[in-house]
């Protein structure tokens, strides 16, 4: 007997019939922050996440080398809510960021959402905040910080998984990168596992691909990045620059900017030597710490191997391809 067709029945399909999509790891800005993902800018108060909220949402919205060492492989419009700050004061940081790049704030397609007030756990501003990412299209939505976004319970795991599993649906839905800032909870430790220091339910460390956490250490800040899907660079020491005319600025500590050799005429060839040193595909962070040289140099000369057939790319790994018998 045929059974009949049953409108709501699970769609299932053979393994093997599954799309194959695109396997290969994709990034938004180059190993810090995957394209199209969810996850959480973590970190006690007064460590500069919103700095580094803003230092992401300039990059991507205009291609510029992120903390001035993570290239924006898929840049594009940027949409926040900063419930926090005035709008004098995002204005204000935002346009030292800019002008520390040599970029002007109007050529620049960042968008900020204004409302005194949105509650994410409100079916109507769930609506609103949709209607905005049709509208607008971002790459990155920008959401700083949790706390201001509900008025649940954030222990509860329940109240706290339905607003994630709302924004997981928004990214999916309109393929966008959503970067949530929440605070870390005052005693979690310097010892703990960043994710599990975060304040509430521990859905937040689980729901992210990419993570990243800042925590003070004296009076240096450490950027620690983790992904569900790819190797995580090393942490970072940061610091808080301030150049002329105030243009305020997160940038990646003197002591850990890789130490330039002198430059030699051509950067290819050591680069393929590396990669035939090593006998296998490297990503640009191996790349970087074997041959200590700045990334956007790296990526250009990378580029140009690529397009010579000189260097494969495998995902977000490069290596010499085999000589054909």
């Amino acid at each position: 007997m045929t059974r009949p067709p049953d409108d709501d029945a699970l769609p299932v399909v053979r393994a093997v019939d599954l799309d194959d999509g695109d396997t290969l790891a994709r990034w938004l800005v180059d190993t810090l922050w995957a394209r199209a993902a969810v996850g959480v800018l973590g970190g006690a108060p007064k460590c500069c996440k919103s700095w580094l909220a803003l230092e992401l949402a300039v990059s991507v919205a205009s291609g510029t080398a992120c903390l001035g060492a993570f290239d924006v492989d898929d840049p594009g419009p940027v949409l926040l809510y900063m419930a926090e700050d005035a709008a004098p004061v995002v204005k204000a940081r935002l346009t030292g960021i800019c002008r520390a790049r040599k970029l002007d704030l109007a050529s620049v397609p960042l968008h900020v959402i204004t409302v005194p007030v949105l509650r994410l756990d409100r079916g109507r501003d769930q609506a609103r905040l949709r209607d905005a990412v049709r509208r607008y299209a971002p790459r990155l939505l920008v959401l700083d910080p949790f706390v201001r976004l509900h008025r649940i319970d954030e222990n509860d795991a329940g109240e706290v998984s339905a607003l994630l599993g709302y924004l997981r649906t928004l990214q999916r839905q309109h393929d966008v990168a959503v970067l949530v800032v929440h605070h870390a909870r005052k005693n979690g430790g310097a010892g703990a596992q960043a994710g599990l220091a975060l304040r509430g339910s521990g859905d937040f460390h689980a729901w992210g691909d990419s993570n990243l956490y800042i925590r003070r250490q004296k009076d240096a800040l450490v950027l620690t990045i983790e992904h569900r899907a790819a190797a995580a660079p090393d942490p970072l020491r940061l610091q808080l620059v301030v150049g002329d005319d105030a243009d305020v600025h997160l940038a990646v500590a003197a002591s850990d900017a890789p130490a330039e050799h002198d430059p030699p005429r051509d950067l290819e060839p050591l680069v393929l030597d590396a990669l035939a040193r090593a006998g296998t595909a490297l990503s640009r962070s191996q790349l970087r710490a074997e041959l200590r040289v700045r990334n956007e140099r790296l990526g250009d000369a990378l580029v140009r191997l690529v397009a010579t057939g000189a260097v494969l790319r495998d995902g977000d790994r490069w290596v010499v391809p085999v000589p054909t018998p």
